[in-house]
């Protein structure tokens, strides 16, 4: 079983969340299964010192970055075909708002890149499973934008402590055809129908151990799908 890790950069405020990255590619080596790490051979938005949180005058590509996670055994979006892979996993970090699409500009009508769309319509096709985290249900609300597929997503819950508006979040899915449920960390939303699961991560407050449990949780439904 080969499970595709769709990773965006490295790092939260200008790529892949690492933590949810790694626990990601934990989860998936303690069902038995294959991490495939995918990215892009692109440049990213911009780059971010996460040490103060300011814009840096440098320019990284997420291809390169993302390597990083993967300890350089990735492969580019353009080599891969659903085919290879019996699932997708999207972990979270801003690189799925600013890299993969454009929503943490342009909110709801931001675009999203050619190659992460095609890839995720393909697999949604063929009803392969994909799990987004964190904030990527934003990506896979605009690659099924317009379409007849109309998933249930989660992004967190507006009734348990979040650093993001989860409100305005959920209106924004709502807004391209998608319908949304409040979920908390210690819960996930599994969606059969379409076969998409979505987990809150690190969009609600949390630990380490509460977000590893919340990936765990989505890595098993998502093992169950398949």
């Amino acid at each position: 079983m080969k499970i595709g890790v769709l990773l965006s950069g490295c790092g939260v405020y200008d790529g892949a969340e690492i933590q949810e990255a790694v626990l990601t590619l934990l989860a998936i080596e303690e069902i038995d299964a294959e991490a495939i790490c995918i990215s892009i051979d692109k440049e990213q938005y911009h780059v971010v010192n996460h040490l103060n949180g300011q814009e840096m005058d440098e320019s990284r590509n997420m291809l390169i970055e993302s390597a990083r996670i993967a300890r350089g055994n990735i492969q580019d979006i353009n080599n891969i075909d659903p085919a290879d892979i019996d699932a997708l996993v999207i972990p979270g970090g801003f690189g799925s708002a600013k890299n993969f699409t454009k929503w943490a500009f342009s909110g709801p009508e931001g675009d999203i890149l050619p190659e992460v769309k095609l890839l995720l319509v393909n697999m949604i096709n063929i009803g392969k499973p994909i799990a987004a985290l964190c904030v990527s249900p934003v990506v896979m609300a605009k690659a099924l934008e317009g379409s007849s597929i109309n998933p249930n997503l989660t992004i967190g819950s507006k009734n348990d402590p979040s650093p993001y508006d989860i409100e305005e979040f959920s209106k924004g899915l709502q807004s391209v055809g998608m319908r949304t449920e409040n979920k908390s960390v210690q819960e996930i939303l599994v969606d059969r129908n379409n076969k998409i699961i979505t987990a809150p991560c690190y969009m609600m407050e949390a630990n380490i151990v509460e977000i590893r449990e919340n990936i765990r949780s989505a890595v098993h439904a998502l093992k169950e799908l398949i």
